[in-house]
């Protein structure tokens, strides 16, 4: 297991379909890490003043039936994530905090928290709900999004893993954990690199080149961010993609049909104060698998 991957893989619970796909998710991912799993609930009602929240009431008569069906929901999960992957140690946990606080603490001492694109209430084709956003945005470190196929049990696709880069000092990280999954799951790693960004065009139109030269310098950054890779994972079939063209747009184009996207936090161009950049929170938002936005541990 790589430095990246060391602590548990903790997942959020709700009681929904949703957040049952992401434990099962977990939990194989878990297994592949060769790590423990940490399933907990985020209980608002344990808190000592409950968040306000204009025309939602907190009725704290309702807290010992709520403590029943959490209690409930948490040994299912576990019996599921012990079914999916039954050497993964588990641990459940109801911790006092909304869904976001809890999970961002927890991210603390993850190795990866993973959570679901809607929590209860969320419809069907509606966009990534606002615990996955946030904790996506404000995690200490790496965090998996459950979207699409794999949170409606039917299992992990047969498709790529795919990555996307741009030069950004996250290309490392991203591509340990693109090849390390693709390597465990004996997928196909497809690379893609979008230069249709600001920066980019700017700088060539600046110098007054054609587009064929770009793409031609684009692909000898590719092969410079790649080089020695191959040689660590000599059983990955890489497949690279360069276009020009937007990156979510060609993110979300290679994403049809793959097991797992993997992106960064922020972007080459992302501003030192920016959580989550724009590409992130595009495949977070439409993507059809799970998103991996991957970060680097940030002090606590």
């Amino acid at each position: 297991m790589s430095e990246h991957d060391r602590g548990p893989v903790v997942v959020g619970i709700d009681g929904s379909g949703t957040a049952r796909g992401a434990v099962r998710w977990a939990a194989r991912e878990a297994a592949r890490r060769g790590t423990s799993l940490r399933i907990v609930y985020a209980d608002v009602f344990a808190l000592p003043v409950l968040p306000e929240i204009p025309g939602v009431p907190w009725p704290r008569e309702h807290h010992a039936a709520v403590r029943v069906e959490v209690e409930k929901w948490l040994a299912e999960a576990a019996e599921s994530a012990g079914a999916e992957s039954p050497g993964v140690p588990v641990e459940t946990e109801s911790c006092p905090g909304t869904p976001p606080s809890v999970m961002i603490d927890e991210s603390r001492r993850a190795g990866l928290v993973v959570v679901g694109d809607r929590g209860l209430g969320g419809f069907t084709g509606l966009l990534a709900g606002s615990v996955a956003v946030t904790v996506a945005a404000h995690s200490h470190t790496t965090t998996a999004v459950v979207r699409g196929r794999s949170d409606r049990g039917q299992g992990l696709v047969d498709g790529p893993v795919v990555v996307g880069l741009d030069g950004s000092r996250e290309t490392e990280l991203l591509l340990a954990h693109a090849f390390e999954a693709a390597a465990a799951w004996d997928a196909p790693l497809h690379v893609v690199h979008a230069w249709d960004v600001v920066g980019v065009d700017a700088k060539w139109l600046r110098v007054g080149l054609g587009e064929e030269e770009v793409r031609h310098r684009e692909q000898l950054l590719m092969a410079e961010l790649l080089a020695g890779w191959g040689e660590r994972y000599p059983d990955v079939v890489v497949d690279r993609f360069i276009e020009r063209g937007s990156a979510a747009g060609e993110l979300l184009a290679h994403s049809d049909g793959a097991r797992l996207v993997v992106v960064g936090a922020r972007g080459r161009g992302g501003f030192s104060g920016l959580l989550l950049g724009s590409t992130s929170q595009a495949l977070l938002h439409h993507a059809p698998c799970p998103v991996l936005v991957v970060r680097g541990k940030r002090s606590a």
